[in-house]
């Protein structure tokens, strides 16, 4: 008896397995067809605008970062600058629709300056210990000083992007005073310590996978079975950034792609190289130093990466700052609702180059 009960345990589990199985085949199968779809529907997305300067800056400790140019569409003067800053395991592609957008803005006319962050997309690979919130922070600061551009600056960060910006204003904040007139901050945070009441975002040190992910990519040949591992889970990998990354599972497959794409090239060893920089990063006091700027600050509640709440402290530190909530968009904002980000950053932009000219003309 006992022996015919363990046999149809084992029967029942086989079945199970075999089921399970059977489901992630089909949804396998179901997902390579949409991603089919993504590539055959991709020519429905703008064009990347090809960039009228690229070249490389240097950062302080050597690490070369991958910079690009995109001027006025019309050829026209430009009255400022904009500086496009991406999220963690992104590269410079994310802004494919603000570069556009402001590219053929007339009023005001805007010069961008897009780069990719150290270890991401580009630019040099970064030894571990300088892949600190605070290094993003001087490798910014090179990037403005290298370029020096003339007039009025705008920076633009998304996720650790927004970070970026908080650690320079950290590190020099005498910048936005004489240099940098506006920020908008998209899908960030200044920290989670000290502040009672907020949400922990899933990159928090308090997330039990991330230091089983720390000491697994510390493990070189770890690394490279996770990194293939990645490429067979593609398709699950690729239904998960759907997921995790965008408010509606109904985005265009072409823009899931994109964001695949770019989350593909960041090794899993990369990946992990900032892990404990989420948990330690808490900049509340840095948003002293962004007093003298303009300020939007942009968040939407179906961020399922870093809630809305964190725009909300962020913005009830800033006296100039400008709260917006994006409705029906995920953590990657500026890909799924494009028009609405557009609208206020240009809103943003006109507004400094007003209040420029008019230092200018009282001057």
């Amino acid at each position: 008896m006992r022996l015919r009960r363990k046999s149809a345990g084992w029967i029942a589990a086989a079945g199970a397995l075999g089921t399970v199985a059977a489901a992630a085949a089909v949804h396998h199968h179901r997902i390579g067809e949409v991603r089919r779809q993504a590539v055959d529907l991709a020519d429905e997305l703008p064009c990347p605008l090809p960039p009228d300067r690229e070249y490389m800056v240097w950062a302080d400790d050597g690490v070369a970062l991958s910079v690009e140019e995109v001027d006025p569409a019309d050829g026209g003067a430009p009255e400022l600058t904009a500086v496009l800053i991406h999220g963690y395991t992104l590269d410079r592609r994310a802004w494919l629709f603000q570069r556009q957008g402001l590219a053929h803005s007339t009023a005001p006319r805007v010069r961008q300056l897009l780069y990719d962050h150290r270890s991401h997309g580009r630019s040099g690979r970064s030894p571990r210990a300088a892949c600190t919130i605070e290094q993003l922070g001087r490798d910014l600061h090179a990037v403005i000083q290298a370029v020096d551009p003339e007039g009025p600056v705008v920076l633009i960060g998304h996720s650790l992007g927004g970070m970026t910006i908080m650690a320079l204003a950290e590190q020099y904040p005498e910048l936005f005073v004489e240099r940098i007139c506006g920020v908008a901050f998209l899908n960030t945070s200044a920290g989670e310590i000290g502040r009672s009441g907020l949400p922990k975002p899933i990159l928090s040190r308090r997330n039990p996978m991330m230091p089983v992910a720390k000491q697994l990519a510390r493990w070189e040949p770890s690394a490279r079975v996770i990194d293939r591992g990645r490429e067979m889970a593609r398709n699950l990998i690729w239904s998960l950034t759907r997921s995790l990354s965008f408010g509606d599972e109904r985005v265009h497959p072409a823009l899931v792609e994109l964001l695949y794409m770019m989350i593909r090239k960041t090794s899993f060893e990369v990946m992990t190289d900032f892990l404990e920089e989420f948990g330690r990063h808490n900049r509340y006091a840095a948003l002293a130093g962004l007093q003298h700027a303009k300020a939007l600050v942009l968040g939407t509640g179906g961020d399922r990466m870093i809630q809305y709440q964190h725009s909300e402290a962020i913005a009830a530190l800033l006296p100039q700052a400008q709260l917006v909530h994006i409705p029906g968009s995920g953590h990657v904002m500026m890909l799924e609702q494009p028009e609405l980000v557009n609208e206020h950053l240009l809103d943003l932009l006109s507004q400094c180059a007003g209040a420029a000219a008019s230092q200018e003309k009282s001057a």
